[in-house]
């Protein structure tokens, strides 16, 4: 959604902007009481004087002269001769109550609408003055989070607001952005230890290989055997260089979380598994139990491989000679299963979350060299890439469960 400049004349900061919209808003509601107020007492005052007025002992002399003038008396008996004065001098008397009242009122009226605006304008600055104060004080919290934001870096990412007071909006958004630094260090303290091990690995086959050239080119005549058993030396360190990277590399993919979406079948990538691992198993002679029902669902096929392979290597590779595999597939409800178990040293509980750590081994379960310790690094990241959830259970007798439950479809 596009939002809208503010306007070239209204201020840029939300604080100046506040302070203008609540002496604003008073403004209006105050003039609005202010009409309806003077509206109410104009109507209610009347405009013209009591029908019941009384009349002072001064009025009724000045009448009762201007009625002698004309013949007219109004003490004894009457002797009319021409009522004019006196009607004229009754109607002036009217007319000047009257003319006076209205005036009375008017000069009322007047003074108060005077004072109101006079008190109006001078609580709209009031107004404005508790605004730039109270706006100020909602804002510090705003402030407090802008600073920690232009203070934060990759190197500096350990500061948090812990905001205090009530459980508010800002209060909200300070939890809100604790929470993103808390994810951002830990992003990039896993960041940064992944690439120190990934260097770390990688310079084990180059040195290898160094050492194993250096030793024969030291040699004045070296043999064919020696020869070969360079080559042989450097073709392993090739190998394990070249896993490392297709593992890095899948790793990466299935950390940005841009899959394809199509339909498989982990059944059938449990089955294809088993047989890439099938030399290995005679070797170690392993007794496998396979109960592989189908287990169709939408996701990325090369990383789903992957993973499932994954999982089968390390049961082959972490076994015990004469030990046992264990896999089953199929649908739980609106999910699918790939359950593999096997033999093999036992693992401690509190050992189990550091297994999906990148190049993480332990000793116990390191039988093999050939391993790059990221297999259920691999797993965990492809299970989050397809909104699924890995679990892994220590055996009692030995061995590992790891249990993958991915969704019929993933969520776009």
């Amino acid at each position: 959604m596009r939002v809208r400049p503010p306007h070239r004349f209204w201020p840029q900061k939300v604080r100046a902007r506040l302070t203008l919209s609540y002496a604003a808003l008073f403004l209006v509601a105050g003039t609005t009481l202010l009409a309806l107020t003077y509206g109410l007492l104009a109507a209610s005052l009347p405009t013209r004087p009591p029908a019941g007025l009384t009349i002072s002992s001064q009025v009724l002399n000045a009448v009762h002269q201007a009625c002698q003038s004309t013949g007219v008396s109004i003490k004894g008996n009457p002797v009319v001769k021409d009522l004019s004065g006196c009607k004229e001098a009754m109607g002036a008397y009217f007319a000047g109550t009257a003319a006076g009242f209205q005036a009375q009122r008017q000069a009322e009226l007047s003074k108060l609408l005077s004072f109101a605006l006079v008190g109006l304008g001078v609580m709209a600055v009031a107004s404005g003055g508790l605004g730039w104060a109270m706006s100020g004080r909602v804002l510090r919290p705003v402030r407090v989070i802008t600073e920690t934001a232009r203070r934060a870096s990759v190197q500096h990412l350990g500061e948090r607001l812990n905001l205090a007071g009530a459980k508010d909006e800002l209060k909200e958004l300070a939890d809100t952005f604790d929470d993103m630094l808390e994810r951002l260090d830990a992003a990039f303290a896993t960041q940064r230890r992944f690439v120190a091990n990934a260097s770390h690995e990688l310079r084990t086959p180059l040195t290898v290989m160094r050492t194993a050239i250096d030793v024969a080119l030291a040699k004045p005549s070296p043999t064919p055997p020696q020869l070969t058993d360079m080559a042989v030396r450097v073709r392993r360190s090739v190998d394990k260089a070249e896993s490392m990277i297709e593992a890095l590399l899948t790793l990466a993919v299935s950390d940005q979380g841009k899959l394809s979406t199509e339909f498989t079948d982990l059944a059938t990538w449990a089955e294809d598994a088993i047989d890439a691992a099938a030399p290995e198993i005679e070797r170690l002679n392993l007794n496998v139990e396979a109960k592989l029902d189908p287990a169709e669902t939408i996701g990325d096929p090369q990383l789903l491989e992957r993973m499932i392979s994954n999982l089968v290597d390390n049961a082959v590779r972490h076994n015990e000679p004469g030990g046992w595999i264990r896999l089953r597939t199929g649908r739980s409800g609106t999910a699918v299963y790939l359950d593999v178990a096997n033999s093999g040293p036992f693992v401690p509980d509190d050992k189990l979350p550091e297994l999906f750590e990148p190049f993480r081994r332990m000793e116990a379960r390191s039988g093999s060299e050939d391993g790059v310790g990221l297999g259920l690094s691999i797993t965990r990241s492809v299970a989050a890439a397809h909104h699924a959830t890995v679990t892994a259970r220590s055996q009692p007798e030995g061995g590992l469960d790891v249990s993958v439950v991915l969704p019929l479809e993933r969520s776009r």
